[in-house]
This record gives C-alpha cells, structure tokens and sequence, in this order.
C-alpha cells in the first residue's frame, strides 16, 4: 500500500510571531521555519504504517517555495522513502493546494492520503477535506487512532461527547489529530541518508493547476495586550468593578 503524506512549511512554534511595521504581513525575516507539527504527526503514522508492514511506500509532498525542501528532506529523515515538490513562490491557500495535492494523487495512486488536520499559520482545517472532495474518496478527519485491515481502514476521532470510530474503505484522505501519536526525532545517520533520497520536483503549471490565492490580505495586527488582573477585598467591590468597569453585569 502506497501512503501519500503533505506536509507544511510553517513558522516555527517556539517562535514569537512578529508583525511588519506596515501591517502587511508576518515579519519572516530570520524567523526559524519548521514542518508543521499537525504534519510531523502525519509522517510519524505513515512511518508506523510502513514498519508494521501494512506501508509498502512513503512518499512525502509539499506545495511551497524551494526553501521548503528543506521539511521534505526532514521527512525523508523520518522514514518516507521520496519526496515530491510543487514548487511556487505564489501565496498557496488551502483550495491551491487540495488541487495540486489532487493532481499528485491522480499520478501517484495512493491508497491511503495522511494530512495535518491543519497548519499553525492560517488554522484553516480545510485542505484534507478539499482533498477528499476534488478526489471522490472517503475521509476520516481528526483522527487519534488509525487501524489498516485488508481494504478497511478504521479510524477513530474524538467528538464532543467521547470517541467515534468509522470504518472506510480505501482508497481514502485521513488527517490527523494531536493524540495519534508523539512523533520521533530524526536521527543524524537518517538526516545524512535523507540527502540521497530522491527528491522531484514539479511546478503548477506542469501539472495543469492554479494555486494562486483568489483571497487578498488587507492588514494583520498583533493580539491585544493582556491587562493584569487586580485583586478585590470583597464579593461588594467584585460586583461593583463588574458593573462600573468591566460593564458585563447590569
């Protein structure tokens, strides 16, 4: 069973966000960049997959600039076996990329497509979904345990009121959630192999398909700043500072 895995190039998530001067976007300038944490996640299950046998191929994709390749050859450090590029400078939204992820799976044929349920920048938790649509296959989203029978994939996904479990059948788009599993540290010897294995790399038009943004950023602005909290001497005074200044009661 082939396993097809999209990963992200997101900022890192130790790393304090930082607006430009003129609100037109995040300052990346020295920012460390990393492969999205929702992603690692994904790697690591399709990783699993194959070391118990039921993977017989890994193949790690990205849509981005070629400064991604970077978090492809991290992939290929964990374990996938290639790694494919579509490589754009354009600002890539989540229906651009569903669509290039789309045309990948046409070529590929992958029985089984694994994705971060969504990305740190733009927390959008759309592109599995678009996938699944633009495809025609079955998806399990939110996934925290995956199981592979014959043509059968079970997946179980927390909801609300506890855990659902839905049987698909494969071919099929999973993504996945914080509680799948914890991923692994690449080791040195697997980084310097990574290096070795094959890499493609495409362009959108080669593969026939526009990911453009149609979306126009307008302006981006930090958080406000929290206020401290202050200390009350009586349940008297609460009420009255709820009703003078925080004006939630009446």
């Amino acid at each position: 069973m082939k396993v097809l895995v999209a990963i992200k190039r997101v900022i890192d998530y130790n790393v304090k966000i930082r607006v430009k001067p003129d609100q037109s976007d995040v300052d990346l300038t020295n920012v460390k960049m990393a492969m999205n944490p929702f992603c690692e996640i994904a790697v690591e299950e399709a990783v699993r997959l194959k070391e118990k046998g039921v993977a017989s191929e890994v193949v790690a994709v990205t849509v981005g600039p070629k400064a991604a390749q970077e978090q492809l050859r991290t992939a290929l450090a964990l374990g996938a076996d290639r790694a494919i590029h579509v490589q754009t400078d354009e600002r890539v939204e989540s229906l651009g990329a569903a669509k290039a992820l789309a045309k990948l799976v046409e070529e590929e044929q992958p029985e089984l497509v694994i994705l971060g349920k969504q990305a740190i920048d733009t927390d959008n938790n759309q592109t599995g979904q678009m996938l699944a649509a633009l495809t025609g296959r079955a998806q399990g989203t939110f996934a925290s345990d995956i199981t592979v029978e014959d043509s059968k994939l079970q997946v179980t996904r927390e909801i609300d009121g506890g855990l659902q479990t839905l049987e698909l059948t494969l071919p099929a788009v999973v993504t996945a959630d914080l509680r799948l599993n914890v991923p692994r540290y690449a080791k040195l010897p697997d980084i310097m192999k990574a290096k070795k294995k094959p890499l493609d790399v495409k362009t959108p038009d080669e593969l026939g398909v526009e990911v453009a943004s149609k979306l126009a950023l307008l302006k981006v602005e930090p958080p406000a700043e929290r206020q401290g909290g202050v200390k009350v001497s009586s349940v008297d005074e609460l009420v009255d500072k709820l009703k003078s200044e925080a004006k939630v009661i009446s």
